[in-house]
């Protein structure tokens, strides 16, 4: 019994021995993982929620985009607080999975009437990890500010094959090179596209206007902002555009060294009074050049047409699109383009304060306003319209509209709209029915669409003027078939924008164009995409590269991500 008793204690002690050191063991895991940084606390918290039954679900929050908008200010005071802000879709560091860049104003003294905050807002630069969820790298990459940033264009200036980002901004504009490694570096007097301290600079739109292989920019100016005038109708809040005198545009052509030139006179630019909000850029007579649009804000829009790559003539005027189809010159905020009839020619969206502008493009230099039969006129008219895009949500292979809303002079929140192409020149708004975010009442600025998770639909990002962005995954597009082309120019510019694409799927066929810029001081996904609807195979991809050169592909798998490299000849 006693050398049992003896036995039963030494293996009670050995087990207490061991139970202590396991116990210990945990603390010390324990104590470990405090010692964890808060950005591996971050990540690990940030995971993606499964489909709540919606179209679209809103779940920027649970990815980790946490990105809040600030006017700089407590209260909405002036017209540069209203103006911003714009965001961008791209894939900074080349892994495929795009991340997004998010511009916010800041506190500015003689502009934000409250007192400077201890930690000013900025832009913020998030990064796709690739598994759902994002990550802020805005601090490592040097893209933060200090700058009252109003939108973000995207392109490879220098053709190294990483995109550069171009900031608009009241005050000094910024150009931030791609490193490759991550980082940016700010370039702006070497290449010598800030322009003044008092530009007050909206919409821009990176193009290759003479086809020399590298993108020129243009910068869309608005007006000249004096803070010290306070003469207006006091329910307005403050003075409105038509207040100040307007700041001309400029146009900076790449000359391919890193610098830029001012070529706005010699080009026939001539802005005595626009003021320039969104700013696009397509080839809407198919001539091998691209021409620009501007939306001017409170006066008649531009159509710089592109006379080969030696000058450009408004053609705004001639071709009906420089006012509404009543003559009037309304509130245009941003311009998208599209074929959304389907017979090969580049139409387009104007949104604004009213009724907004679908003109389709009847060739000839011609353009028909067709938003009241169109069916989007009077559902539009409802509410302001700021950021517009063109996509194909649903993947039936017809472009959509998606509208971001939002007051004028007030944080006054209005629903954001979806208008879906159901064919025959028609659109029907599917709003309501397409998630519970279409019933928030936000006020709404850019936005930017692209498929985030690459699993072949369109997710979008919303910028919600001094409130949290909205992220909005798309839940059901991809049970229709698809293709995304990721182009690769090589004697054209390495992003291949100005690149006419036509894509043969089931005898239908689908006509667009590389772009950069897109609807409101925003960018899309830079790979372009096209809905197959029910097809299995596509026939035939048919590109015809900046350079002039034809690339013909055919018999292609759908639903891939496809890149595609220009041809040396």
């Amino acid at each position: 019994m006693f050398v049992k008793n003896k036995f039963c204690s030494n293996s009670y002690k050995s087990r207490c021995c061991a139970l202590l050191l396991i116990f210990l063991l945990i603390i010390s895991a324990c104590q470990s993982n405090k010692k964890s940084s808060s950005g591996s606390l971050k990540q690990s918290a940030a995971t993606v929620p499964a489909s709540n039954g919606d179209y679209f679900q809103e779940i920027g929050k649970e990815i980790g985009l946490d990105f809040v908008h600030s006017i700089g200010d407590k209260e909405l005071s002036n017209i540069v607080e209203s103006s911003g802000a714009g965001a961008a879709f791209l894939d900074y560091d080349q892994d495929g999975y795009i991340d997004l860049y998010v511009c916010s104003g800041t506190w500015l003294k003689g502009l934000s009437s409250g007192e400077k905050p201890a930690e000013l807002p900025h832009n913020h630069l998030y990064r796709n990890r690739g598994d759902g969820t994002f990550e802020d790298v805005t601090k490592k990459a040097g893209v933060g500010g200090p700058w009252y940033s109003m939108g973000v264009t995207v392109g490879d200036y220098n053709n190294d094959g990483y995109p550069d980002l171009f900031v608009s901004n009241y005050g000094t504009n910024v150009l931030y090179k791609n490193n490759g490694d991550g980082t940016f570096t700010d370039v702006t007097r070497r290449a010598k596209v800030g322009g003044g301290e008092n530009d007050f600079s909206v919409g821009a739109v990176w193009l290759d206007y003479d086809n020399d292989g590298f993108l020129d920019l243009y910068v869309g100016n608005y007006l000249n902002f004096d803070p010290s005038y306070k003469y207006y109708y006091a329910p307005d809040g403050f003075p409105g555009p038509l207040a100040y005198d307007a700041q001309p545009d400029v146009l900076y052509h790449n000359n391919g060294d890193g610098t830029f030139e001012d070529v706005t006179k010699s080009m026939g630019i001539t802005d005595r009074d626009g003021r320039a909000m969104g700013v696009g850029a397509i080839d809407y007579d198919d001539d091998g050049f691209v021409d620009i649009y501007v939306a001017n804000d409170h006066s008649m829009n531009y159509l710089w047409h592109n006379n080969g790559g030696k000058g450009f003539t408004d053609m705004g005027t001639p071709s009906g699109t420089a006012f509404g189809q009543s003559g009037e010159s309304a509130v245009s905020m941003s311009v998208d383009f599209a074929d959304y009839i389907g017979n090969g020619l580049m139409d387009m969206f104007v949104s604004d304060d009213k009724y907004c502008r679908l003109y389709e493009n009847l060739g000839n230099g011609i353009f028909s306003d067709r938003s009241y039969t169109s069916g989007i006129a009077m559902p539009a008219g409802q509410y302001v319209g700021w950021s517009s895009s063109f996509i194909d949500y649903n993947n039936d292979g017809l472009v959509d509209i998606y509208k971001a809303n939002g007051a004028l002079k007030h944080l006054y929140g209005q629903e954001d709209q979806l208008f879906e192409n159901i064919g025959n020149g028609k659109f029907k708004d599917v709003s309501t029915e397409s998630g519970k975010y279409f019933l928030k009442e936000l006020v709404g600025r850019g936005a930017c669409f692209g498929d985030y998770d690459n699993d072949g639909d369109i997710d979008g990002y919303i910028v919600n003027l001094n409130d949290r962005g909205a992220f909005l995954r798309n839940n059901k597009g991809n049970q229709n078939n698809w293709i995304t082309l990721n182009l690769i120019g090589t004697t054209s510019n390495r992003d291949g924008i100005g690149a006419r694409v036509k894509v043969t799927s089931g005898g239908k066929v689908q006509t667009a164009q590389k772009k950069s810029t897109t609807g409101y001081l925003s960018q899309n996904d830079p790979r372009m995409h096209f809905g197959l609807a029910k097809n299995e195979m596509i026939e035939k991809i048919e590109i015809k590269w900046p350079s002039g050169k034809l690339q013909v592909l055919e018999n292609i798998k759908v639903n891939q991500i496809l890149s595609v490299k220009e041809p040396p000849k």
